[in-house]
């Protein structure tokens, strides 16, 4: 995926392994996206977020709930 400007979707973490292990899953799910760190307007526990198009935020909503993965929010921003 290639990053561009606009709006995007952020999916923010408590810790690194929830962000890795969201990762492995949006992989093996073919849901888009990339690790990518948290910008400064989010707070974030561990500063990692997943990027993607807004969207993919069902797509997103199903991979969370059908893998029962931790996550500390989702927020759109301007980038």
């Amino acid at each position: 995926m290639i990053h561009k400007k606009g709006v995007r979707l952020f999916v923010t973490f408590h810790t690194t392994a929830d962000a890795m292990a969201f990762e492995r899953a949006c992989r093996t799910a073919g849901v888009d996206g990339r690790l990518a760190p948290v910008p400064r307007s989010i707070t974030s526990d561990c500063g990692i977020a997943w990027e993607t198009e807004p969207p993919l935020r069902d797509a997103l909503a199903d991979v969370i709930k059908r893998e029962r993965l931790n996550t500390a929010g989702i927020c759109e921003r301007e980038v």
